[in-house]
């Protein structure tokens, strides 16, 4: 595949480095599972919400972001299965946390797995719908016409947008598990802590589904 460098890249970085420094809903998923499982599990998280985000932007290259953006049934189921699969998450660690409240051993088992986590994370991501819709209305506003491969161009961006967003949510996720690990030296702290990190993640599934219907 040819790569095509828009005239305006260093204008789409710094406008998506801004965006993408101030906390979103994969920012607040992402810290909520460092709050609940540690440092490991929020990277982990990260990379799949990454690779969800990443997919979502190839296939606003292939022409399906204009799909979604005007489609408001499609737009609002995306929100509403990704809302209540974030709420389903932050249930399973309320519940997997206060069932092993008083076996250190068997709440570290408890721990998803890293490509369980993986999994999570990129389910999370591609039911974003509001970043379908930023890269259908942002990413061809950065693109040249005249050099042709628009394609092409819209992958490169999205690729961008995919490494930038990993760096900062890695270091919200780093953050907050460092956090974690300073507070989480009992089980019973262990527990409130992964506790109030599914409630974060139950707020942000209501939140999502909520929010569709304004």
């Amino acid at each position: 595949m040819t790569v095509i460098i828009p005239s305006h890249l260093w204008e789409y970085i710094i406008a998506t480095t801004l965006i993408i420094l101030v906390p979103g809903p994969s920012v607040l998923f992402t810290i909520a599972r460092a709050i609940a499982w540690g440092r490991l599990i929020a990277v982990a998280t990260v990379v799949g919400n990454g690779l969800g985000v990443y997919l979502i932007s190839i296939a606003v290259a292939l022409g399906l972001g204009p799909l979604l953006q005007h489609s408001s049934f499609a737009y609002h189921a995306v929100q509403w299965f990704g809302g209540c699969y974030l709420a389903y998450l932050g249930y399973q660690a309320i519940r997997q946390s206060t069932a092993h409240a008083e076996d250190m051993r068997t709440v570290s088992e408890a721990k998803p797995s890293i490509p369980q986590t993986i999994k999570q994370g990129f389910i999370v991501g591609v039911l974003n719908p509001k970043t379908v819709v930023f890269f259908a209305a942002i990413l061809p506003q950065f693109t040249d016409r005249e050099k042709g491969h628009i394609t092409a161009q819209l992958i490169l961006l999205g690729t961008i947008f995919a490494v930038i967003a990993f760096i900062s949510d890695s270091g919200w996720g780093l953050l907050a598990g460092t956090f974690r690990e300073w507070l989480a030296h009992d089980v019973k702290r262990l527990i409130r802590l992964r506790v109030t990190g599914g409630f974060i993640m139950i707020g942000l599934g209501v939140f999502t589904i909520l929010n569709s219907f304004r």
